[in-house]
């Protein structure tokens, strides 16, 4: 069954290779969306795939990478939008004004 997730990953997640290790775990599972920092130092990532492999993914981002130290994990199920085609890093949000 496919899924979407949102998934919010709070600690120090920025600086410590977040993205490109959550974008190499979420392609090695076949999901698809997408992972970004937020200006608050936390890490944002939407994703679609299985349900079963978006549980792995969850669960990866409790871990993160070697120099991450997670606090949290917090995530929300979705009906899946279709839209992706692969996983992508996006570019840091930027603070408006």
């Amino acid at each position: 069954m496919e899924r979407r997730t949102v998934i919010l990953v709070k600690g120090r997640v920025q600086g410590v290779y977040f993205r490109a290790s959550a974008a190499r775990a979420a392609a090695e599972l076949g999901i698809r969306g997408h992972v970004e920092n937020l200006v608050d130092g936390n890490v944002r990532i939407v994703a679609e795939g299985t349900t079963e492999n978006l549980e792995k993914l969850i669960k990866w981002c409790g871990e993160g990478p070697p120099r991450a130290k997670v606090e949290s994990v917090e995530f929300k199920w979705l009906p899946p939008e279709g839209g992706f085609i692969d996983f992508r890093i996006n570019r840091t949000q930027r603070r408006s004004g």
